[in-house]
């Protein structure tokens, strides 16, 4: 019997797929989907499923001091048992194992994971290597049919990332965390790559804080030829016969405001035309994907993530790469042939292929790993893909066509006239050959006219603007600048660099999109800087980098290396190791400025923002236990502190982040005295004839509002009404159950909420007709409840308990990132 070990489930469903000719056969094995068909079997991992750790004497944190970490073994364990016991049965039986795993470091270091565990069931067994860059049809049979060997030296590469990393971050984690007291699930992360990206975050949060802006002015002017109008920049040549737009003295800017005021017409002094050639863009690779994803609104490790699922879909090439140059089998004319006749993307095709000659563009980087990211010619259904998929498959198939379009031709026209001395400007373009910009819409094609006018003639000023301005501090990185920022550093590989901004966000080090830090994200760079400047520095971070790409290339050995990172961490040490105390203290109030709310205004302490033993958030007082005011905050989402101050209570406003549900909770005092008993609405069906109970519309402490029985707790008769909105009773009354219709005023169509207990029927008669409440939650349809059943996810409840990477595991086409959101929903 054959085994081959694939990377994913998703990965071994897609390889059976196509090997068997559709004709495989699904059994489970401690849980685990097993493909079958005539005599192979085919098991998906789920990434790593062996894992790198110490021994468990050092698991304890108390008891240990962190500098042991360094010198101390490290030892590998099974990280998902399950696949790992699967995985020894089906090897008994095996007379040959292939390993699919995807082809990278990690691929490789997971390839000879599972290399390890058969070894340990059979060591005479013939284990193969097979690499693809997609996983189509092509590509998968002629791997096979030319199978290699494992990697081992890129395999060593990726386990001494591995072991560095856990040392590192192990060690510094557990240091700045005792230090501080801050133990737990709220422990202080340090990590190699982790601690350089977020200093590079940090010092640009000093960079704005420390900006301190200009004053200048500028001016614009409306002109006109005939009743052809435009707009003209004022100008003026510095001292280095530059031209300049901002004018830096205001009584100059006046002077030139009251000049060209009283001037009526302004004489064209200079006429320059030009044609510019406009290249379209070179192939995606990794971060120019993940810039392109960012400008559609997508995150990074969002990005990826959907970008994972459709190469793991067999629709685009494998999308970790740094090569740029399509390599030379790859025929430009029959990847368009693939999409002629599509609804959406055919057209396009049809006319990249009418070119006479069809060469593609070219980055500066070559690799012989992987292709640039490009599609593979398999088209999805619209059905058969998420909104956002569909989205990021577009992408990647018009900058594919872009690569293989013409040039683009702007045409030029810079207009320069005077008036009594001053100069005004007025820069024209217009798109003439549209080119590349036909079928790759992302980039702007905004065209400024400006008429065509000849040197000496005159043209009517009508009006004259001055404004003043400031300079404006540096701007934040966004997600795929921070990411470009890193690749050009040196600091981290393509694979990992979305993942390490996650972590930052995960620990709480970074917020809001563009990353900010946080007052602790501050605090953790400034005690490493003044006490182990190594630790944030991204040139040791590049020189392991190149120490594990010298292991992958067979230049230097995993000993050699991991032993030189633990001698660094060890100088590291000895410079902290004075200076725990210091430290600590500055981190913990750091810390306590992250939760600061504002004044109690029971006591005058801080107001900070609390988390309950049962996971909830809410508003208490630093002064606990003498004072024991708190507020509650919303249940839904992780509150983040604002900068907005409430004006009446000098509160923080407090936003809860929960993915497309994200809301601003606003000063939660605020709230609170907003909370009670709004306008009675009619008698309550459960106990208004008995007990004369009558149904009001509510507010909560916590904002949440609702229709509820005026006797509760008596009676707990409740419906549900939208969080945000002004709500309108009105003069309309339902005939079955004699309550007001209510309308909802948010945004710019007004809600017609009806009748709130005939709104909450019918929601509940939607529920009851789709057989499953799942399809409330935003991105799931009757096709994908059907997916979470066949997995055993029937309901809200088994959602939000359920694992997600199982589920992405076990549900074909969706990721684990995609389950986050739904539960967070959830």
């Amino acid at each position: 019997m054959e085994l081959i070990i694939t990377e994913k489930n998703n990965a071994a469903r897609r390889i059976s797929d196509i090997l068997s000719g559709g004709t495989y056969d699904t059994t489970r094995e401690n849980g685990v989907n097993v493909y079958e068909w005539g005599g192979t079997r085919c098991v998906g991992l789920s990434g790593h499923v062996v894992g790198v750790d110490f021994p468990s004497e050092y698991s304890d944190w108390r008891d240990v001091e962190p500098v042991e970490l360094i010198d101390a073994s490290v030892e590998k364990t099974a990280t998902k048992e399950n696949i790992v016991a699967t995985l020894r049965i089906l090897s008994r039986k095996a007379t040959r194992v292939t390993i699919a795993t995807d082809y990278d470091r990690e691929g490789e270091l997971i390839g000879k994971e599972a290399y390890d565990i058969v070894h340990e069931v059979d060591d005479e067994v013939p284990i193969r290597r097979v690499r693809f860059s997609s996983i189509t049809e092509t590509e998968v049979t002629d791997a096979f049919d030319e199978p290699d060997e494992l990697d081992f030296d890129l395999a060593a590469a990726g386990e001494a990332r591995q072991i560095i990393d856990l040392v590192w971050g192990a060690a510094l984690t557990r240091f700045l965390s005792l230090s501080a007291g801050q133990l737990g699930n709220d422990f202080i992360s340090v990590g190699r790559v982790q601690s350089p990206t977020l200093r590079l975050i940090v010092d640009r949060e000093r960079e704005i804080q420390a900006f301190d802006p200009k004053d200048y002015w500028e001016l614009v002017a409306d002109v006109a030829k005939g009743e052809e109008a435009f707009e003209a920049q004022y100008f003026y040549y510095d001292e280095d016969d530059n031209e300049a737009e901002r004018v830096w003295e205001e009584a100059a800017a006046e002077e030139a405001f009251e000049t060209l005021s009283q001037r009526e017409t302004a004489t064209v002094v200079d006429v320059n035309r030009r044609t510019r050639t406009d290249s379209p863009p070179a192939p995606f690779n990794t971060t120019q994907f993940i810039r392109a994803a960012g400008s559609l609104g997508y995150s990074a490790k969002r990005a990826m993530s959907i970008a994972e699922d459709l190469y793991t879909a067999g629709y685009i090439t494998y999308p970790r790469t740094d090569n740029t140059v399509y390599p030379d089998d790859l025929d430009p004319e029959e990847l368009l042939d693939d999409f002629v006749g599509h609804p959406s993307l055919g057209e396009s095709a049809e006319s990249l292929l009418d070119a006479d000659d069809i060469v593609p563009t070219e980055g500066d980087e070559e690799t012989t790993d992987h292709p640039p990211i490009h599609p593979t010619g398999e088209i999805p259904a619209r059905g058969d893909v998420s909104d956002d998929e569909w989205d990021v498959f577009e992408l990647v198939v018009r900058r594919f066509y872009a690569t293989v379009a013409a040039d683009a031709v702007w045409e030029h026209l810079k207009v320069v006239a005077e008036a009594a001395d001053h100069r005004l400007k007025a820069n024209g373009k217009r798109l003439v050959e549209p080119g590349y910009h036909d079928v790759y819409p992302y980039f702007s094609t905004t065209e400024n006219y400006v008429p065509d006018v000849e040197e000496g003639e005159d043209i009517s000023i009508t009006d004259v603007e001055l404004e003043a301005k400031q300079t404006q501090p540096p701007r934040r990185y966004g997600q795929s600048r921070l990411i470009e920022t890193m690749e050009d550093m040196g600091i981290g590989t393509k694979s990992t660099r979305h993942e390490t901004i996650q972590k930052l966000y995960d620990r709480g080090y970074i917020e809001s999109d563009p990353p900010r830090p946080t007052k602790l994200a501050m605090a953790v760079v400034e005690a490493t800087e003044n006490y182990a400047d190594r630790v944030v520095s991204e040139d040791m971070t590049a020189q392991l980098e190149a120490d594990m790409d010298a292991i992958a290339s067979g230049e230097a050995g995993l000993e050699d290396v991991t032993d030189e990172s633990r001698e660094m961490l060890e100088e590291i040490f000895a410079n902290l190791a004075d200076s725990r105390d210091e430290i600590g203290d500055h981190l913990r109030k750091s810390l306590k400025d992250d939760k600061r709310l504002g004044p109690c205004p029971d006591c005058g302490e801080d107001l900070l923002v609390r988390r309950s033993r049962h996971g909830s958030y809410f508003v208490g007082c630093d002064g606990y236990p003498d004072c024991e005011f708190t507020l509650p905050l919303p249940s839904t989402g992780k509150p983040l502190i604002l900068d907005d101050e409430c004006e009446d209570h000098g509160l923080h406003e407090v936003k809860m982040l929960a993915g497309r549900q994200t809301f601003v909770h606003g000063c939660p005092l605020c709230k609170a005295e907003d909370a009670g008993e709004g306008p009675v609405l009619g008698d309550c069906p459960e106990c208004g004839d008995e007990h004369d109970g009558e149904l009001a519309i509510k507010t909560l402490q916590s904002g949440s509002r609702l229709v509820g029985c005026t006797r509760y707790p008596d009676c707990e008769y409740s419906l549900p009404l939208p969080r945000r909105g002004e709500i309108e009773v009105t003069d309309e009354f339902c005939d079955d159950h004699e309550l007001p219709e209510l309308v909802i005023h948010s945004g710019d169509e007004p809600w017609e909420l009806g009748c709130p207990i005939c709104n909450y029927q019918e929601f509940q008669a939607r529920e009851s007709e789709s057989g499953s409440d799942l399809e409330s939650i935003d991105g799931i349809g009757a096709k994908t409840v059907e997916k979470l059943a066949a997995a055993g996810i029937e309901s809200i409840d088994d959602l939000a308990d359920a694992d997600p990477d199982s589920v992405a595991e076990s549900v074909d086409g969706v990721s684990a990132d995609r389950v986050r959101n739904w539960k967070a929903s959830a």
